[in-house]
């Protein structure tokens, strides 16, 4: 098998870009100058750039992103603005952007970087996101990082049913694997516009690594054979499954099924270290601990066939049921962090990109590190997977014997013994305080906001504010994270819901007797106003990683940052206290996410054609926030945003009213 590729930010670059030396081992990094930059300039990782392989490909090329004009994205800034900031606060920021964008400025000087960027790069945003946003973070991937997604309750309750469906499972996952390599995955179209579809390439056999400073991709060499197995993980304990026959046929289910029942055997016991915890601390703990742990060789070999297996499978056991009223919620929690130390925690390896959990009782999800990947393939696997899963079993086992999988094992010192001690600590902290409410809204879907010619997303966006706005008493700085993938190697831009024509509408909406004709047409100007921007960032003419370009070109100055980034309305604005988006998929799903900020929000929803399945997360510490409140809130004003476009409002399941359902 070749060398195995391990990216790294520019700063700490195995290679310079361009250049065909091998990668050098970890621990022994060379900090490359970049043509005509500083030390340390910001600089693309040259394999996210290279083309995907010809079967993810489009049939004909995509457009590059765009670089928004300057002017135009100063005055959209600007404008957000407008609901955020007091009169004075603005026309301070006024006169530093009109400082900013003069001609000859800095403004100008910054977009023409970006211009010869975006001309001599195939994404010129894309290296620059994945850098800033996931792998100089050092906010542990738990809660703060990486989504979950719960999946529809499955018909079982035992571990027979477990590991059964378990089989199923990674078959399904195994056979969407196998378009990919046989060139048969289809492009994707959104709007009418063909998707990117590199993301696809780099979802299996792929892993996040951890480092004291920023952290590192690993991805498996280009054009050779991806590995033959699988991670298993259950009561803490992981194990090697291969899930090919000798001749490269995959498992069948039967085959799969006859190996986790080995593994179930070889894994009874209880008592062992919760090793998995560690993934889950902070970047920078976790980074010095996984120094500490591949000084052994033995650990050395267990966490690298961890990090380059194709993906991981945890085996869970059953979620503690504390109420029907709690339990959706109970569920949502288990798919992000495990429950906690004592729970499902230590049945993760966080950093792992595709991790498939299967309980025993039933309850199912995916958690994925989205450095590698946005929600969009993540939701197409899974819609593909539970297809799979729906259809009999036709293939028969064939009679050859299979090996034994082989046990991972790891040499705990009392060094990594109290490593282990103080992420458990650190975890069961930070599972604690976090504050999660999932319902499912049953007074509409998004078959109502279609029949009126409004776009469902636009209209549960405005919804959202509304709820806000009614709970805390005014708008905030909002993120609604939308994809770029209609462009080359696109990822994701943010749509700015908090706005005048959402102001007017809200403040209408807490008017004693308003008329129901004018909050209407409020209603239908909100909306229409929320699907222009909506239009706009899909187009590339957002104005957030627009202006974090500008930022980051900045910074690889080595100058100063102008005044515009060091407002007070610049943190304002970039101080998200609604984290939000839709992940749609065709099944009973739903994404859950935690809060952007310590006072935020994280919100998330899968529209659905008679019903909404929403996941609302805060934080404990914050008085401010509180899940259950805002949930409650978002279903009174969905109930009156029914009646408003005639519709009689139903039920709700979950918390918050209605008949209870067991699954979000």
């Amino acid at each position: 098998m070749g060398r195995w590729r391990l990216l790294l930010p520019p700063w700490g670059c195995a290679r310079a870009p361009g250049s065909r030396a091998p990668f050098q081992p970890w621990g022994q990094l060379h900090v490359p100058r970049a043509a005509g930059g500083p030390v340390g300039a910001f600089e693309p990782f040259p394999s996210l750039q290279r083309p995907p392989s010809r079967c993810l490909a489009s049939s004909f090329p995509l457009p590059r992103q765009p670089v928004p004009p300057l002017a135009q994205t100063l005055e959209r800034y600007l404008r957000s603005l407008e609901v955020l900031v007091t009169p004075e606060e603005l026309e301070e920021t006024r006169q530093l952007v009109q400082e900013f964008g003069a001609p000859g400025g800095e403004g100008e000087r910054l977009q023409a970087q970006l211009e010869r960027r975006a001309a001599r790069m195939e994404n010129w945003l894309s290296d620059w996101w994945v850098q800033s946003a996931y792998l100089e973070s050092r906010l542990p991937l738990t809660v703060h990082s990486s989504p979950a997604v719960v999946l529809p309750k499955q018909d079982y309750s035992d571990w027979r049913g477990q590991l059964r469906f378990a089989a199923k499972l990674i078959a399904g996952v195994l056979d969407f694997k196998a378009k990919i390599d046989q060139q048969a995955l289809l492009v994707e179209y959104r709007g009418g516009h063909p998707q990117c579809m590199a993301q696809y390439s780099r979802l299996f056999a792929s892993c996040r690594l951890p480092g004291p400073k920023h952290d590192g991709l690993l991805l498996p060499p280009p054009g050779r054979r991806a590995p033959t197995f699988i991670t298993v993980v259950r009561n803490f304990q992981f194990f090697q499954l291969e899930v090919y026959n000798s001749d490269g046929t995959p498992l069948t289910v039967d085959q799969l099924h006859l190996q986790l029942q080995r593994i179930r055997g070889l894994s009874w016991k209880t008592d062992k270290e919760p090793l998995g915890v560690l993934t889950g601390d902070h970047r920078h703990t976790w980074g010095q601990a996984y120094s500490t742990l591949m000084r052994d060789r033995l650990n050395r070999e267990s966490a690298r066939c961890i990090q380059r297996s194709l993906f991981t499978v945890c085996l869970d056991a059953p979620v503690l049921k504390v109420s029907d009223e709690r339990y959706p919620s109970r569920v949502a929690a288990q798919m992000l962090h495990g429950g906690g130390s004592y729970s499902n925690s230590g049945n993760r390896w966080f950093d792992k990109t595709l991790q498939f959990i299967v309980g025993e009782d039933g309850v199912c999800g995916v958690l994925y590190e989205q450095a590698m990947a946005d929600g969009a393939p993540i939701a197409t696997i899974i819609d593909h997977v539970l297809d799979y899963c729906k259809d009999p079993d036709t293939a028969r086992a064939p009679m050859t014997p299979l090996p034994l999988p082989p046990k991972l094992y790891f040499y705990i010192t009392p060094e990594i013994k109290w490593d282990i001690e103080r992420a458990k600590q650190n975890l069961d902290i930070l599972i604690t305080d976090l504050d999660i409410s999932c319902f499912t809204y049953r007074g509409f879907g998004q078959g109502l906001p279609k029949r009126w010619g409004l776009r469902p997303d636009s209209l549960f966006q405005v919804a959202l504010q509304l709820a806000y706005y009614r709970t805390h008493g005014s708008l905030c700085a909002t993120s609604e994270v939308v994809s770029l993938r209609r462009f080359h190697l696109g990822r994701t831009d943010a749509v700015r819901p908090a706005a005048p024509p959402v102001l007017r509408l809200a403040r209408a909406m807490e008017t004693p007797h308003s008329q129901d004709e004018e909050t209407l047409a409020l209603l239908q100007a909100a909306v229409e106003s929320q699907s222009a921007r909506t239009e706009q960032v899909l187009a590339g003419q957002g104005i957030d990683r627009h202006l974090l370009g500008l930022k980051l070109a900045a910074i690889g100055d080595g100058q100063r940052l102008p005044g515009i980034f060091m407002d007070t309305a610049y943190a304002i604005a970039t101080h998200c206290r609604l984290l939000t988006g839709q992940v749609a998929s065709r099944s009973d799903c739903l994404m859950v996410y935690g809060p952007q900020v310590p006072d935020g929000y994280g919100v998330c929803y899968n529209p659905l054609d008679a019903h909404v399945n929403f996941a609302i997360t805060a934080f404990n510490c914050c008085r401010e926030t509180h899940a259950q409140r805002l949930a409650h809130t978002l279903q009174r004003v969905l109930d009156q945003l029914a009646r408003l476009l005639g519709e009689s409002p139903g039920g709700t399941g979950g918390e918050g009213g209605g008949d209870v359902e067991g699954q979000p």
